[in-house]
C-alpha cells in the first residue's frame, strides 16, 4: 500500500496537543459574559417580571381599574390592606380617589408605560438606522444635511421639544409616540455614522467594492450587522428615557388622556393627596417607575459591558 493512500483520520494526534475545541455561539457567549454581573442578573430578572406583569395585566390584575361597572367612588381613598365596604376585595396598596384599585392601576399603567418605551425607541431605532446609513454611505452634501439636522436637533433640550410637539398635535397613544420617535431618532442616527464610517474603512469592506456587490448589499448585510453592538445599548437606554419622558409628559397634564393613564398619569393623580397624608395614591406609582427604569438603564448597562470584550474583565 502507498503511503498516500493512507486515510489522514487513520494518523493518530501528537501525544499532549489537546483536542481543537468548537467555537461558542455568539448569543451563549454574550450570555456567560452578561450573567458574570450579580448586579446585571437582577436587573435582568426584575425587567422579565415587570415585562410579564405589563403583558399579563388584563389576567392578573385584581380588577379592571378602568371599567365603569366595577370601580365604585364609595371605595375611594382606602388605605393599602384595607377590604372593601363588603368585605369581599382587599385592596394590598389601597384606592384613588375614584375609588381604583391602585395595583391593578399600576399594573394596567406598567403596560402602557412600558409599550410606549419599547415602540418609540424600535421606531427611532429603524428612522435613526436608516438615516445614519445614508449618510455615511453617500457622504458629501447628503452627509452634511443630515449630519446638520441632528446637530440641530440635538443642541435642544429634549424635552422642550417634546412638549412643543404635544401642545401642538394634542393628547393620545399616537401623538406621543409620535413625539418621543422625532426626539430620539437623531441619536441613533449619529451613532450609526459613526460606526459606519469606522466600518467603512475596513479591509472587507474594501473586497465588497471590488467585487462589484450593490450598495444597498454592502451597508445592509456587511455594515449593519457589525454595528448592531453600539446599536443594542444605545437602544436600551432610549427605551429608560423615553420612559421618563413621557412620564414627565403625562405628569404635566399634556401626554397620555385620562382614560388611558401611564405611570406618570397615575403620580400626577395621587399628587394632590399627599398634604392630606394619602402617600399611596402617588408614591406606589412612582415607585413602580422607578423600578422600571432603573432595570431598563442597568440592563442596557450590562450589555454594553458585556458587548465590549475590552471592559468585560
Amino acid at each position: 500500500m502507498m503511503m498516500n493512500d493512507i486515510d489522514a483520520k487513520a494518523i493518530p494526534p501528537e501525544r499532549g496537543e489537546p483536542p481543537l475545541a468548537a467555537p461558542e455561539h455568539p448569543m451563549r457567549l454574550l450570555a456567560r459574559r452578561y450573567l458574570k454581573s450579580r448586579v446585571g442578573t437582577g436587573a435582568a430578572i426584575l425587567l422579565l417580571l415587570i415585562t410579564l406583569i405589563a403583558i399579563f395585566a388584563p389576567v392578573i390584575a385584581p380588577q379592571d381599574p378602568y371599567d365603569l361597572t366595577k370601580v365604585s367612588i364609595m371605595e375611594a381613598e382606602r388605605r393599602p390592606g384595607e377590604s372593601s365596604a363588603d368585605g369581599r376585595t382587599l385592596y394590598l396598596l389601597g384606592t384613588d380617589g375614584a375609588g381604583r384599585d391602585m395595583l391593578s392601576a399600576i399594573f394596567y399603567g406598567l403596560r402602557i408605560s412600558l409599550g410606549i418605551g419599547v415602540i418609540s425607541a424600535l421606531a427611532a431605532l429603524g428612522i435613526g438606522t436608516f438615516m445614519g446609513l445614508l449618510a455615511a454611505h453617500f457622504g458629501g452634501r447628503v452627509d452634511a444635511v443630515i449630519m446638520r439636522v441632528v446637530d440641530v436637533q440635538l443642541s435642544l433640550p429634549t424635552i422642550l421639544v417634546a412638549l412643543i410637539l404635544l401642545a401642538v398635535l394634542g393628547q393620545g397613544v399616537d401623538k406621543t409616540l409620535m413625539a418621543l420617535v422625532l426626539v430620539q431618532w437623531a441619536i441613533f442616527a449619529r451613532n450609526v455614522r459613526g460606526a459606519a464610517l469606522v466600518e467603512r474603512g475596513k479591509e472587507y469592506i474594501e473586497a465588497a467594492l471590488g467585487q462589484g456587490l450593490p450598495a444597498r448589499r454592502i451597508m445592509f448585510r456587511h455594515v449593519l450587522p457589525n454595528c448592531m453592538a453600539p446599536l443594542i445599548v444605545t437602544t436600551t437606554n432610549q427605551m429608560a428615557n423615553a420612559i421618563t419622558l413621557e412620564a414627565t409628559m403625562s405628569f404635566l397634564g399634556i401626554g397620555l388622556p385620562q382614560t388611558q393613564p401611564s405611570l406618570g398619569l397615575l403620580i400626577s393623580n395621587g399628587f394632590d393627596y399627599m398634604l392630606s397624608n394619602q402617600y399611596w395614591i402617588s408614591v406606589f406609582p412612582g415607585v413602580a417607575l422607578v423600578l422600571l427604569v432603573v432595570s431598563v438603564s442597568l440592563v442596557g448597562d450590562r450589555l454594553r459591558v458585556a458587548l465590549n470584550p475590552k471592559l468585560d474583565s
